[in-house]
């Protein structure tokens, strides 16, 4: 027994305390397990034991070794679970202890601390453990904060707020809301929500929210939203637990349910006044001269000091004190003479009360009657506050209804009428708000009173008395009253029993809501407390924070997380929802993975399902994948949709990081909502905020709208926008919400607004979107209300009055940008689902909702309108206005009649200002009403004509805007009756009648024709004879347009009774009809011209319902109301009628002219005045007027607008913008002098494309365009904003590469000379950038390095700073040159340059660049020695490319053009290649670091050609893939070796970007040949091995780079090669392959790890094969097999499956997976295998194996119609494994050969085949087969037979039998005729289909005319054939004439071509004979071979045509044999 055994054993004997603190932590440690245990056994609470134990634990949990803590711990939890209240003695130190030591601990030592906290709560130890917490939450590590407010948060939630005192809390919360620990904070927030549940909102908004920060605020009110229903507990103190154990048990047993006692358990709300403190209120009242204040003489200061008493007294909670003398003060003032003050007082009262309660009864006893006799002031001030303060003094507990019988009595009899009723109203209200029990006792005394008062003299006090008697009656019934009652007559009775009645019926609701509310689930205590603690967090409480029940422990964070918002948003959507389409169950219920699973069943594979759980994200990825291939493989979608999106948001749910894998399943989501028929809508629920977050995501973006948009096809939008409302507002990422605004933007634009409920969205914009803070989400918003504005017009206007002006404005600008198009806007998607109509808004094109008014409508606000005082007339006015605005202008004609009628007697008040309101009014109440104002206006119309009788003008100008107004909403043939009446009223006035005919003038001159016009004629006529000259003019003008737009045959009718003057008008009028309507035509049409250009694209737009449609209506009423009002819109017509002009018009252009008057100057001057104005008029000659006219715009919005504009057009008009580039250049540098940021970050934004445009335009910038912009450039780099120099910076850089370095570096060394120090410093660093990138270009102008010197020398630190760093560069690119371009420098100068210098020398060193100055030496000599063309470029060779090359698409794309574009104008210099083959050769023979110039050419030109829609210069690298992908495999090893020097891995990364360029272009990938793979597969994979690889420089980014490319290699390049080199591979590699000397190890360990890694290449390829089957070449692949094993032989291969070798096992389960994917068709691929070699091919015994076993095992894919597998002659061959299911095969074979027999033109071939049969099965009796068939029939088949025989023996074959007779069809099977182009017999497959025989189907398959396989245009084509196209083409060729005489020919032709191309593929690498042949090598009939690979084909792809598919692998393996067996003799090929 060692020392510490004994020691344990010894320490066990001592007492308790000695072992509990002894100095071994082990005796310790196993003290406290035993405590645990002793406690654990103790049952009896009252054991002496526990009083013992108790005083141990504040000692033991503060122990200092954490693990003798956990164990303590756990003996305190076993010690408080066995002791009861007792125990609570030592409840405050062990408390404390546990504060002190605990909660900063492990997360479980925290765990058990927070269940012990927890237990003294079971025990009743509350205010030690709140004292406990007052401590825990000062601490000062915020750690430990967050463990105790979650204990708070547990305890409340669970033991309630009887037990947890809320007032600690509430005290404890403030402190914490300012924390600065963001999750102290959260839980605080959380513990507030929880609070709320308890004691109500309001006493906590209260109490709390005075002490928080307003965003705090913001956040509180948005959760507790979410806070609903009351809470109750769910653990109960022990004490009760240990009084109700029956009834606990019985609960449990019954399940959980609503307990007897729930409404007994019901929480009361806990009363505000108890949570509050009280305030002492006396003293400060003193102070503040309280006193003197009452008794001063002025009115106002005694209200000031009764107002200070107001306030004071209105706090919460009063501290109790001596209030007599305040009281008795109070009293006097009630009768004050000044109103005021006496209500001061009266309110002072009612403070008082509220806040002493009990305290202030005698008070308010004594105050009573006084307050009672005031109720006789009239005054409504004073009596609301009288009633307020009597209510109070009630409601507060003062006085009860028997304190105060006498009061009343006495107040009852009160000779004021108003005293008595407000006296019997309050007592009403104190029955109602009194308790039963006190109302029974008090009855007696009050119901004499109130029946009393029944017979008063005033109604009032009448109707009081009924009141209060209802009042008692509801709350005791009628029977104790009836005594009382009896006196009452009948209709008293009626009435009484009426009103409660009434009132019993509302209660009676109310309560029963309030009980179903209050109603709820008790959770079983003892359960809760003997279970395991489980932690909860305070912020769970937070919405999208909310903990998830069923989520694995195990899961990470973040997963959960997401998993919470799901679950939790879901419910709060369900009411929404289900209101609306009661149907469909939109509400997911829960269901776990494992649920998940079993449904599925077989739908899936299982390791699909298992892989999407693994955590290494390429497993999730791969099956990811595979599970996209399987749901799309899948033929019922429609049963399993619901179970597939739940499974994809279980796994790999939507917390996946992996972009891939979410992207993909995005992708799958949006697959199974396209193809189901029906998907159901809470497959959306479940998915819709993953998706909304994959929004937010720039990676996942696109994938995640494109699911959105496919499920509104699926589900329409508008149920998808209901749902997002509530997800994007309440989700904390602001991006959800912009980016989910952009998506409904697109939704809109796509499927129009019919589907979307309108006022929601409008709404949601509103009030989320446009008050968003971020401004991404009000421009996304304002966008989407652009787009609503195209289908609903500028009634959306309407909606969004309140929006903040700078708001406005931006709509205003997006409104113009999308004009109303109404009908003509036609969506572009259609939603599929069936009951999407039902959803389309009602209103057709109406769409924009109309609210109903009629509860707006009140008989107050009717009786307002017939008021006598005429404010009250106004307000009412008023009132009617604010309604419409509430209703956004637009209103259903419900209920409006009533209010046309009194709207109709305001037009005659005699007050005008209010007749002008009304006539406003009632124009709104139009527009608002639409063509429905009509019918409901009760003919108003005449009444608003009459006000045009009014002399003053002003009335007369408001009735015209009344008459426009309802011209907006009506048309002008309806108000014609209403317009001619009022003519010819006399009452109207000259000047009436004037406006009015000039008014009818306006309308009809915009209009073309309206027949109604001839009405107005009579009455226009009789005006030509009016005394006023002005009435006879306007006339006269109103009848010539009355003529215009009538119908001739009307205005005949009329004519007639016309008379004086007006009829000469008329005629004179009428005369010249043909030239007048002509004349006039061709005026209206130009100034009709804007509008008729713009109708084709507006459609129908308002204009075009007059000008198009003759007769219906004649113009919109809505342009020609707003003409004058609104003179936007009309600009946005020209702009549309514009646009069909040319944006840039250069017709006149003369470019070098305008660039011969610029002044070249390198330093930057101010534009002048008169320059600006050149530029004003150059612009507006040569830009489109709305262009030019937003460019010069002093708006800045509108020159964004503009900047767009160009934006927009940009690629278009390349060569237009080239013609005016010096005038755009010198806009912008108008911009740049300008201060808007905005407007200057747009031009910021558009120069870099306008210079892609220009480069790919192929211009640099001309001297004078430099010369005008650059030097503006350059001076303003030094802008103030961070975010503009950076643009400006990327600016510069790119125009010195559009431009040239050396032009651009004067420009450069001018702003070097800048006073701005900013622009200083962004020229040194330019400068640097110059030398470091195009040293070889500025190599003559180094001498001005001297200025970049000087600098060095300036005071300010940053400019030095940059001049150094420029300096710096040149050192590294010049070496100790840089001394002489320098210039004379000071010693300090020198010695800081010099510093810098060796820093740059350490830093080089650092990342292995070399020496300064040395690379641009050594590719001097480089360069000399090879005699090439290259020259240096010192800076792009030395610089290091910072950060990962391996870019996944393209190659910076941007860059590399640039590159490219430079190469020829440096190559005088030369600086690098210039053309592909250049680059291929330097690649082949430059150093690694040069060959670096050669591959950023081949990347862009590879990028060149991705981009290429035509895809011309993609094949021209087609060709050339080879050779590049050869150049850069042997460059692989070089680079490696040149970077293990200790060089840079530049090269390497370049070399491995560009092979990884290459092989992502997959027709580029599938051009490399087999050799070169072969060379580069190995390369990588011996590098990929190389353990001197992650010491490199950026080792393991290339180790990852190497696994990528070697995973796009599989991906991407010819599988069959790929299959062929890696089976190659798997042999020992030759030592000399191996880049480096084996070192510790020897070369059978490497080779071992080489083939390991060949291995895993080779599963990779396998797992896929079942998708790629049809993409390789079989034949190749099982010869290279064959040869793998050969080269083996038997014996090694035994000695290698014993030892389990890898590389065996792999090319075992190759050839297993083949053969189970094609069944015995795989042996029509063994063409190029010598299967007649003896002895045979190793490869053969390995097939019929795989086949045995797989058939025993029913695995083959290809199944037979009867459901029997198709195992081919395996069984045959091996006597002892014939079975039924091979003597069914057998027969089926038969029936086939039968059929074919059956054919005249298949005959020879069905007898040979049939003969064949005969040698393999001598046993088989065919005749067995025949007898059903003719004598005829058998005697042809035994001829044919002996024929056979005969000419096998003469060694012919078919083509050359002589078959003089046809056979005889005398089948007595169906022997339909075929017809040539359709060998295979649909009937015949139907049958099969459906299994109607039990009987082998026939076929009829000659096997060149067989139908290919559909997937043939998709696959890649076989060697031998050039094109997927002409292949299909030679096929169709082909299969088209049938079997005849030459097809056999045919065959042998392409056989020839398939042998050549196998021949071809196989010179590298084959070097023995492919193939030897002999007759008895066919162990199967050919069309047993046909006919599996047919039904291979039914089953892998089932075509409804009913032609089977085949693949032609395996037909070209049948043709091979048929070849050889024709010609009987051995070919080698």
């Amino acid at each position: 027994m060692s020392e510490e055994e004994k020691l344990l054993k010894e320490a066990k004997k001592l007492p308790w305390e000695d072992r509990l603190f002894h100095k071994n932590w082990k005796v310790r440690n196993e003290a406290n397990i035993d405590l645990g245990a002793v406690c654990d056994s103790i049952t009896d609470p009252k054991d002496t034991r526990l009083r013992e134990f108790g005083s141990f634990f504040r000692k033991t949990v503060a122990d200092s070794n954490a693990p003798v803590q956990e164990k303590a711990l756990e003996a305190l939890i076993a010690y408080l679970r066995a002791a009861d209240a007792d125990a609570g003695r030592y409840a405050k130190e062990v408390c404390d202890a546990v504060v002190a030591k605990c909660l900063t601990g492990r997360p479980k030592t925290v765990e058990k601390a927070q269940a012990i906290f927890m237990l003294w709560v079971e025990l009743e130890a509350v205010d030690a453990f709140l004292d406990a917490m007052e401590k825990a939450i000062k601490n000062k590590v915020a750690k430990a904060v967050v463990p105790a407010i979650d204990v708070m948060f547990q305890a409340l939630s669970e033991f309630g707020s009887k037990i947890i005192p809320p007032k600690r809390i509430l005290k404890m919360l403030p402190e914490l809301f300012d924390h600065q620990d963001q999750n102290v904070r959260a839980c605080s927030k959380g513990l507030t929500l929880e609070l709320c549940r308890w004691i109500g909102k309001d006493p906590v908004k209260s109490i709390l929210f005075e002490k928080m920060r307003d965003t705090m605020k913001k956040e509180l009110e948005a959760e507790l939203v979410n806070v609903a229903g009351t809470a109750r507990p769910s653990r109960k103190i022990r004490s009760e637990q240990d009084r109700e154990p029956e009834r606990e048990a019985v609960s449990e047993v019954v399940g959980p349910g609503p307990s007897e006692e729930s409404t007994a358990d019901a929480p009361q709300e806990i009363d505000e006044y108890e949570l509050v403190d009280p305030v002492d209120i006396l003293t400060p009242l003193e102070k503040s001269g309280f006193w003197d204040g009452v008794k001063a003489t002025k009115w106002s200061e005694r209200k000031e000091a009764v107002a200070e008493l107001t306030k004071l007294a209105s706090t919460k909670k009063i501290a109790p004190g001596d209030f007599t003398e305040i009281c008795r003060t109070l009293k006097k003032l009630i009768t004050d003479v000044n109103i005021a003050v006496a209500v001061e007082a009266i309110q002072a009262i009612g403070n008082l009360a509220r806040g002493l309660r009990t305290h202030f009864s005698g008070s308010s006893r004594f105050i009573l009657p006084v307050l009672l006799e005031k109720l006789k002031e009239k005054k409504p001030t004073v009596t609301e506050a009288l009633s307020l303060t009597l209510q109070a003094i009630h409601k507060a507990g003062c006085i009860t209804l028997v304190d105060i019988v006498e009061d009343v009595k006495t107040a009852v009899k009160n000779k004021v009428p108003l005293v008595r009723s407000l006296t019997l109203n309050w007592i009403a209200f104190c029955v109602e708000t009194s308790n039963k029990a006190i109302v029974l006792k008090v009855h007696k005394d009050y119901v004499p009173i109130f029946m009393e008062c029944l017979n008063d003299g005033t109604p009032e006090v009448r109707d009081a008395a009924f009141s209060a008697l209802a009042a008692i009656a509801k709350l005791v019934g009628m029977r104790p009253l009836e005594r009382s009652l009896e006196k009452l007559d009948d209709v008293r009775r009626k009435k009484l029993s009426e009103m409660i009645s009434g009132s019993e019926g509302v209660t009676s609701t109310s309560t029963s809501s309030a009980t179903v509310q209050t109603s709820g689930v008790a959770v079983p205590s003892l359960e809760a407390s003997e279970a395991l603690f489980v932690r909860r967090s305070a912020a769970s409480m937070l919405s999208g924070k909310r903990p998830v029940q069923a989520a694995p422990a195990n899961k990470k964070g973040g997963s959960s997380k997401t998993a919470a918002n799901k679950k939790g948003d879901a419910p709060s959507q369900q009411k929404t929802t289900k209101s609306v389409e009661p149907p469909e169950d939109v509400e997911p219920a829960e269901m776990n993975l494992e649920e998940i699973e079993s449904r599925l069943g077989s739908l899936l594979q299982a390791d699909t399902i298992s892989q999407l759980k693994s955590t290494a994200w390429k497993e999730r990825l791969e099956a990811i994948s595979s599970f996209k291939q399987q749901v799309e493989g899948l033929q019922d979608l429609n049963h399993s949709v619901e179970l597939l999106i739940r499974l994809l948001c279980a796994v790999p749910g939507w917390g996946e990081k992996n972009v891939q894998v979410q992207q993909q399943a995005i992708e799958v989501i949006t697959y199974i909502a396209s193809s189901a028929t029906k998907f159901p809508k809470k497959c959306v629920v479940l998915c819709l905020l993953g998706i909304s977050e994959r929004v937010a995501d720039i990676k996942t973006r696109i994938h995640a709208m494109k699911c959105l948009t496919t499920l509104c096809e699926a589900i329409g939008p508008g149920f998808i926008f209901e749902r997002l409302y509530k997800i994007m507002k309440e989700h904390k990422n602001p991006k959800v919400l912009s980016e989910g605004i952009l998506w409904m933007f697109s939704a809109v634009e796509d499927f129009g607004i019919s589907h979307i409920k309108l006022k929601d969205l409008i709404d949601f914009c509103k009030e989320t979107g446009l008050q968003s803070s971020t401004a991404a989400t009000r421009n996304a918003t304002i966008k989407l209300l652009g787009a609503l504005h195209k289908f609903v017009g500028p009634d959306i206007k309407g909606f969004l009055t309140d929006v903040k002006p700078a708001l406005l404005s931006a709509l205003d600008s997006e409104y113009e940008k999308n004009p109303y198009e109404g009908a003509s806007a036609v969506p572009k998607k259609t939603v599929r689902a069936t009951e999407s109509t039902s959803s389309i808004s009602a209103g057709g094109l109406d769409s924009l909702p109309r609210e109903d008014i009629t509860g707006k409508i009140t008989p107050a606000l009717l009786k307002g309108l017939e008021s006598p005082d005429w404010k009250v007339r106004l307000e009412s006015i008023e009132a009617v206005n604010k309604i419409l605005e509430e209703a956004n202008k637009r209103i259903q004609p419900n209920g409006t009649v009533e209010l046309f009628g009194a709207l109709k007697g305001r037009l005659y008040d005699s007050n005008k200002n209010l007749v002008m309101a009304t006539l406003t009014t009632i124009g709104n109440v139009a527009t608002a009403m639409g063509a429905a104002v009509e019918k409901s206006s009760k003919g108003i119309l005449s009444d608003v004509l009459k006000c045009l009788g009014d002399n003053k003008k002003h009335m007369r100008e408001c009735t015209l805007a009344t008459l426009d107004s309802w011209l907006s909403a009506v048309h002008l043939d309806k108000m014609v009756p209403y317009v001619a009446a009022s003519l010819t009223d006399t009452k109207l006035g000259a000047e009436g009648r004037k406006d009015l005919f000039e008014w009818l003038s306006r309308q009809l001159s915009g209009l073309n024709d309206f027949s109604d016009a001839a009405h107005l004629l009579k009455p226009a006529s009789s005006a030509m004879a009016d005394k006023s000259s002005d009435v006879r003019k306007a006339a006269e003008t109103c009848i010539t347009e009355i003529l215009r737009v009538s119908a001739q045959d009307a205005v005949d009718k009329i004519v007639k009774d016309i008379h004086g003057p007006a009829l000469a008008l008329v005629l004179e009028r009428l005369k010249p009809n043909g030239a007048f309507q002509e004349s006039f035509e061709s005026t209206k049409a130009s100034s009709m011209g804007l509008t008729s250009k713009s109708l084709p694209k507006v459609g129908k737009s308002a204009a075009s319902n007059g000008v198009l449609k003759h007769g219906n209506k004649a113009i919109s009423s809505r342009i020609t109301a707003t003409k004058a009002s609104r003179p936007e819109s009309i600009m946005s017509v020209q702009d549309i009628a514009m646009q069909s002009q040319a944006l840039i018009n250069v017709k006149d252009s003369n470019k070098e002219d305008r660039e011969r008057m610029v002044v070249r100057r390198f330093k930057f001057e101010e534009p002048r005045m008169e320059q600006i104005q050149d530029l004003e008029n150059d612009m507006m000659r040569y830009f489109r007027e709305d262009l030019h006219r937003r460019l010069l715009s002093t708006d800045f919005k509108k020159q964004v607008d503009g900047l767009e504009m160009l934006q927009k057009s940009l690629p278009s008009i390349g060569k237009e913008i080239l013609e005016v580039l010096d005038i755009l250049l010198k806009w912008f540098v108008l911009q740049f002098c300008k201060s808007n940021t905005t407007c200057l970050l747009k031009v910021l934004e558009f120069l870099p494309e306008l210079f892609d445009t220009l480069r790919d335009e192929g211009h640099s910038l001309t001297e004078s365009e430099a010369a005008i912009f650059f030097p503006c450039l350059i001076e303003k780099l030094g802008h103030n904003i961070e975010k503009v120099r950076e643009k400006m910076r990327e600016l510069a850089k790119q125009i010195v590469q559009a431009y040239s370095a050396a032009k651009s570096f004067p420009y450069i060394l001018e702003g070097l000379r800048s006073k701005n120090n900013r622009t200083r410093i962004e020229c040194a660093d330019l400068v640097g950038y110059l030398i470091d990138h195009h040293g070889a270009e500025i190599s003559g102008q180094l001498k001005s390095l001297q200025i970049v010197a000087s600098l060095t020398a300036e005071r300010d630190g940053e400019i030095r700073k940059a001049a150094l760093n420029a300096l710096a560069t040149g050192y590294k690119i010049l070496g100790e040159d840089i001394w002489r371009y320098v210039g004379k420098l000071t010693d300090a100068q020198k010695s800081m340059l010099d510093d810098r210098f060796k820093w740059k020398v350490r830093e080089m060193e650092k990342r292995k660049e070399g020496k300064p100055g040395e690379a641009r030496a050594a590719l001097r000599r480089s360069v000399r020695e090879i005699g090439s063309e290259i020259a240096e470029q010192s800076g792009e060779v030395t610089r290091s490319v910072s950060g990962p090359l391996l870019v996944r698409k393209n190659y910076g794309h941007h860059e590399l053009h640039m590159e490219r574009q430079l190469m020829p104008r440096v190559l005088a210099g030369g600086s690098g290649p210039t053309d592909w083959n250049e680059a291929l050769d330097i690649i082949s023979f430059g150093s690694p670091e040069q060959s670096v110039e050669g591959m950023k050419v081949v990347c862009h030109e590879l990028a060149q050609a991705t981009s290429d829609p035509e895809g011309s210069a993609m094949d021209e690298l087609v060709k050339d893939a080879d050779r590049l992908v050869s150049c850069l495999a042997n460059k692989v090893a070089k680079t490696f070796d040149f970077s293990l020097t200790g060089a840079s891995s530049r090269s390497c990364k370049y070399v491995l970007n560009t092979l990884m360029q290459t092989f992502q272009n997959k027709r580029l990938a599938y051009a490399v040949k087999e050799s070169t793979l072969d060379s580069l597969i190995t390369e990588l994979l011996l590098w990929l091995l190389d353990e001197r690889v992650p010491h490199m420089d950026d080792g393991s980014q290339l180790l990852k780079a190497l696994n990528v490319l070697m995973l796009k290699i599989l991906d991407n390049a010819d599988r069959t090669s790929s299959f062929v080199v890696l089976i190659n591979l798997l042999r020992p590699l030759d030592p000399s392959r191996w880049p480096s000397p084996a070192t510790n190890e020897t070369f059978a360990a490497r080779n071992q790890k080489f083939s390991d890694l060949v291995v895993k290449c080779l599963i990779k390829l396998t797992k896929v094969l079942q998708s790629t089957i049809y993409d390789v070449d079989l034949d190749r692949i099982l010869q290279s097999i064959h040869l793998y094993l050969q080269d083996l032989g038997m014996e090694e291969i035994r000695r290698r499956a014993g030892a389990d070798d890898k590389p065996l096992r792999m090319v075992k389960t190759v050839l297993h997976e083949l053969v189970k994917l094609r069944g015995a068709a795989i042996k029509g691929h063994l063409s190029m295998v010598p299967i007649d070699m003896k002895p045979q091919p190793i490869i053969l015994a390995y097939i019929d194996l795989n086949l045995e076993t797989l058939a025993a095992a029913r695995m083959l894919t290809s199944t037979g119609p009867g459901g029997q597998t198709h195992w081919g002659d395996s069984a045959a061959n091996n006597t002892s494994s014939a079975t039924h299911s091979a003597d069914s095969q057998l027969k089926q074979e038969l029936a086939a050969i039968f059929k074919k027999i059956g054919d005249k033109q298949t005959c020879a071939i069905g007898l040979y085949e049939l003969y064949r049969i005969t040698q393999l099965y001598p046993k088989v009796d065919i005749f067995s087969q025949l007898q059903n068939a003719s004598e005829a029939f058998r005697t042809y088949i035994r001829d044919g037979l002996a024929q056979m025989e005969k000419n096998a023996a003469a060694g012919r074959t078919p083509s050359s039998m002589p078959m003089s007779t046809p056979p005889p069809s005398a089948l007595s099977l169906s022997s339909p005729d075929f017809a040539p182009l359709s060998p295979v017999h649909t009937n015949a497959l139907n049958d099969a289909k459906l299994n109607v025989k039990s009987e082998p189907t026939n076929f009829n398959l000659p096997p060149s005319s067989y139908i290919e396989d559909n997937r043939a245009s998709n696959t890649i084509t076989s060697r031998g054939f050039t094109t997927e196209n002409t292949l299909v083409d030679q096929r169709n060729e082909r299969y088209i004439s049938g079997v005849n005489s030459g097809t056999l020919d045919a065959i042998r032709e392409r056989m020839k071509n398939m042998q050549l191309a196998a021949a071809g593929g196989n010179l590298e690498t084959e070097t023995r004979p492919l193939m030897y042949m002999n007759n008895d090598s066919t162990n199967q009939g050919l069309s047993v071979q046909i006919h599996r690979a047919a039904e291979h084909g039914n089953a892998e792809n089932p075509i409804e045509s009913g032609v089977l598919p085949m693949d032609e692998k395996a037909l070209s393996g049948l043709q091979a044999r048929m070849e050889r067996l024709k010609s009987g003799t051995i070919e080698p090929l």
